[in-house]
This record gives structure tokens, C-alpha cells and sequence, in this order.
């Protein structure tokens, strides 16, 4: 997280990962993903996001294998 990392709630962070609230929620309470907790708002780093993704990310089937690619 970075300093000009903009904070994002919980409805935002759900519509860019294109996911339910219930998702999000669920993220965090079982810590997979880390959050800023502000009195009793939470707010999810824009960075955290992408590297959630970045994470996540499958890349493509190298061809090999018996695979048709």
C-alpha cells in the first residue's frame, strides 16, 4: 500500500473485481486480503486489489504435453 493509494469501500471494491459485496466481505473476514479498518468503516487499498489479481492471475497452457493449442 502506498501512500496516494486511494481507499476504496467494500461496494467499490466488489463492483472493480466484478464480484458480490458477500465476496469481499467474506475476503475479509477471513483475512485474505488485507484492509484498512477506520472506526467501523473498512476500506480496501486500490493496490492491494491489484495485487490480489496479480496474484490470482492463471497464465496461458504452454502447448506441449498432447495439448492442441
Amino acid at each position: 500500500m502506498t501512500t496516494n493509494d486511494r481507499l476504496l469501500t467494500v461496494e467499490e471494491a466488489a463492483e472493480r473485481l466484478g464480484t458480490g459485496v458477500r465476496f469481499i466481505r467474506r475476503l475479509i473476514a477471513e483475512r485474505r486480503i488485507r484492509y484498512v479498518k477506520l472506526g467501523k468503516h473498512v476500506r480496501i487499498a486500490d493496490s492491494v486489489l491489484a495485487a490480489y489479481i496479480a496474484e490470482r492471475t492463471v497464465g496461458p497452457v504452454r502447448a506441449g504435453y498432447g495439448l492442441v493449442v
